[in-house]
């Protein structure tokens, strides 16, 4: 049984790896990894967050992670980086 939402979880850590690699300079996954991960982001899928949901739709590409420039909650982004992923 899952007990979270499959592409709400999927677009978080797209954003935290994308965030890592364009603002750190830092890669947390392979290219390949991230590549396979990106195709499974799926912005037709609501995810009851209106404003997460139009930003994945209008601004997000699979084959880059600049659109995170772009990321309305980009401070939530961070705080998930600093948390679960520093190194």
């Amino acid at each position: 049984m899952v007990l979270y939402n499959k592409e709400i979880r999927n677009r978080i850590l797209i954003s935290v790896y994308a965030y890592a690699y364009e603002f750190l300079n830092e890669s947390l996954i392979d290219d390949y990894e991230y590549d396979k991960l990106a195709q499974e982001i799926d912005v037709n899928i609501s995810t009851n967050n209106m404003m997460l949901d139009k930003f994945f739709n209008d601004c997000y590409v699979s084959y880059s992670g600049s659109w995170i420039l772009k990321h309305p909650e980009i401070e939530k982004i961070v705080e998930i980086y600093n948390k679960y992923f520093k190194r």
